[in-house]
């Protein structure tokens, strides 16, 4: 079978068990052409509650599909590869930042949403790379615990002065492994295009960027913008998918180490398996995590 073939017999079959399939940004090319909806990892879930499928198929990591359940508890949710997880969402969980609350007793904790489902349900409300500035300024309390991204939540500490804003060491290694050096080798080999990178980077990283935002806030700036020339800086699919978009522009990543092995385990063939049934794995948490995780993710949409 080649890719082609492979894709036709997953449009045939996500018809036939009404499956409505979810791809994050940074998956590769040929599964975001057979998937219903592409973008970041909440958009997808507020997606999959709005599409008439019983069934959803997240092709990204486990996170994501969790929020999906969260938000769809009606539907069957499956990840299509097992092993993609979150290196960030893994590093602080429920019984920790329940530790951490009892030392700052009186901040609001704001959860990227780059955390488990555990963890959401002892948080107060949950942000997004796009939206995490404008909710932090719509908090009545002016003490904030970030978690689990301080570069993140540097960024958004930076925009929110009049906010007392506690980070913890956490954080996306891959993002965070961009250094300085990098962005002027990438300048020096591209000196007339545009840096555009992603808040998880680190402080020094941001400010050397001409714009900063989400992964869609990258990608719609670019498809926008009158320049010709840019350098992505965030994980490396995105410079790709941007040349598909935009042919009559140039992308180039920032440095070759931007690559998320989780957002590539998934393969066109694991959503193939998925649907015929010999892979994958149906997401299930149980209603009181459900019922507690939401909290965080309905005060999100509310303040933002």
């Amino acid at each position: 079978m080649n890719i082609s073939s492979i894709q036709e017999q997953i449009l045939k079959l996500k018809k036939e068990k009404d499956v409505c399939i979810l791809a994050h940004s940074y998956q590769a090319h040929e599964i975001l052409e057979i998937a219903d909806y592409t973008g970041d990892s909440y958009k997808l879930s507020v997606d999959a509650s709005k599409a008439e499928n019983k069934n959803i198929l997240m092709c990204g990591v486990r996170f994501m599909a969790e929020t999906c359940k969260i938000l769809s508890p009606e539907k069957t949710v499956y990840l299509a590869q097992p092993v993609a997880g979150c290196s960030m969402a893994d590093q602080m969980d429920k019984q920790l930042i329940s530790q951490v609350k009892k030392m700052y007793p009186d901040y609001t904790v704001v959860a990227y949403i780059n955390t488990t489902a555990e963890l959401k349900t002892i948080c107060d409300v949950c942000v997004t790379s796009s939206s995490a500035v404008k909710i932090v300024n719509n908090l009545d309390n002016k003490n904030i615990l970030f978690i689990p991204d301080c570069n993140l939540g540097d960024y958004v500490a930076k925009q929110c002065p009049d906010k007392n804003i506690k980070l913890l060491n956490g954080g996306c290694p891959i993002h965070a492994c961009v250094n300085v050096e990098d962005v002027k080798k990438a300048k020096e080999l591209h000196p007339n295009a545009l840096v555009l990178v992603h808040p998880e980077c680190t402080p020094e990283v941001v400010a050397m960027a001409d714009y900063v935002g989400s992964t869609s806030g990258i990608m719609n700036y670019a498809k926008k913008s009158d320049a010709k020339e840019f350098i992505i800086g965030t994980e490396i699919s995105i410079a790709e998918h941007l040349q598909y978009e935009c042919p009559d522009k140039n992308f180039y990543s920032l440095t070759l180490k931007l690559i998320c092995p989780n957002m590539k385990s998934t393969t066109l063939v694991d959503v193939y398996n998925c649907l015929n049934g010999n892979g994958g794995e149906e997401i299930k948490l149980d209603d009181q995590t459900i019922t507690d995780a939401r909290k965080c993710i309905d005060e999100m949409i509310r303040l933002g």
